[in-house]
């Protein structure tokens, strides 16, 4: 029977980004790391206007760095260098800006197709290894480790088992893991839009009584769109022509960065927020989105996901020779709990606030915003939220 020391379960970005954290850990110590993922990689980048895109924050800037991965992505990042946050027909608004934080930036933008293939070019053969395209369409626990079957009938062993297989995992379901899970009643409209002016590296945060929209720099003076709506409402403006979109779009976000005129391809992310409720077992750990999937709006999600990795497998390097012994997952767990809850918590009561109607509710986050430009401790606070630093010490 086959075997490896680490099998992970989705090659995506977080997948992969854990095999190139625990990789020279790996070949010091011996280990097979395999990474199983049912789409091949693609060997050429391919720009394209309407790649999908995430916010990577300060903090998982400098992870890569320390990854020696962050030169490679910076060739295609875009820098946040200020976030305008403000609510729709209130006059309050908080800015916050890189240079007030002593930052390079708050975070970059960055086509997802792009980090993808930054990081696959970063990985050993001789220590991580595809199976791809390839899916696992069973898992059995075993006394020291888990039995993976594929798609093509063949089984393999590790000792750890990862999955990193994206939000609506099925080997979570046949494990019996169960989630818990709160639907925002909203859907995400992701789109990619041209400004006439330049964004100059200007990111904003807009609230209205329908639900919050972020409007993100990226390359190419491209600004990423993300736009939650009700959900009938979210398919009707998918539908729109697209100068009708534009119109809307403009109505609803106003002429900061003058007169949009390009959209690109459309698409509709019905939005919930899902927590597994257990991310370990003995020779076990969810990770990423099948751990946790969170709104949008904050971009919150795959940083996250990222400094989980990250703490996996230094938690994974410092533990025994064999990796998947309870203690040390449980240890890893232990460690990043805070992290999480906060950074779900801030995430889920940032949505929830901008996202109401009431008069009340409205008047008192007019009255926040006032506050956050107004006191410095408490812009910082929401700052480094922000950049992925709210659990750090300062």
């Amino acid at each position: 029977m086959e075997r490896c020391q680490v099998a992970i379960i989705g090659g995506g970005l977080v997948g992969a980004s854990l095999a190139l954290a625990l990789q020279q850990g790996a070949r010091e110590r011996g280990w097979r790391i395999l990474l199983i993922e049912p789409f091949a990689p693609g060997s050429a980048w391919q720009p394209s206007y309407d790649a999908r895109s995430s916010a990577l924050s300060y903090g998982t800037r400098q992870i890569y760095e320390r990854l020696g991965l962050w030169p490679a992505i910076a060739e295609r990042a875009e820098a946040i260098l200020d976030i305008h946050v403000s609510d729709r027909g209130r006059f309050a608004a908080a800015r916050l800006d890189a240079a007030s934080e002593g930052v390079p930036a708050l975070g970059h933008v960055v086509e997802n197709a792009w980090l993808g293939h930054c990081l696959w070019r970063a990985l050993d053969p001789e220590v991580v290894e595809w199976r791809c395209p390839a899916e696992v369409v069973r898992l059995d626990a075993l006394v020291d480790g888990y039995r993976l079957q594929l798609d093509d009938g063949s089984l393999l062993e590790c000792d750890l088992a990862v999955l990193a297989d994206g939000g609506r995992s099925g080997l979570r379901e046949q494990l019996g893991i169960e989630v818990r899970s709160t639907p925002y009643q909203q859907t995400a409209l992701i789109a990619n839009v041209t400004p006439g002016e330049a964004h100059a590296g200007r990111a904003f945060e807009r609230f209205t009584d329908e639900g919050p929209m972020a409007l993100l720099p990226l390359a190419d003076n491209r600004c990423a769109l993300v736009w939650t709506r009700p959900g009938a409402d979210a398919e009707r403006l998918a539908t729109l022509a697209p100068q009708a979109f534009l119109d809307e779009l403009q109505q609803a976000f106003g002429y900061r960065l003058g007169a949009f005129t390009q959209v690109g391809a459309r698409y509709l992310y019905p939005l919930t927020l899902v927590e597994a409720c257990e991310q370990v077992r003995a020779h076990l750990v969810v990770l990423g989105n099948a751990a946790h999937s969170l709104h949008p709006i904050a971009g919150q999600g795959y940083n996250l996901s990222l400094r989980d990795a990250l703490c996996l497998a230094e938690t994974l390097l410092a533990g025994p020779q064999r990796p998947g012994d309870l203690l040390s997952l449980q240890r890893y767990l232990e460690r990043q709990r805070l992290d999480q809850e906060l950074t779900v918590g801030f995430s889920d009561r940032v949505t929830r606030l901008f996202s109401n109607a009431r008069p009340l509710l409205a008047a008192g986050r007019n009255l926040g915003l006032l506050g956050l430009d107004l006191l410095p401790p408490a812009k910082r606070w929401f700052a480094r939220q922000a950049m992925g630093l709210g659990t750090r010490p300062h």
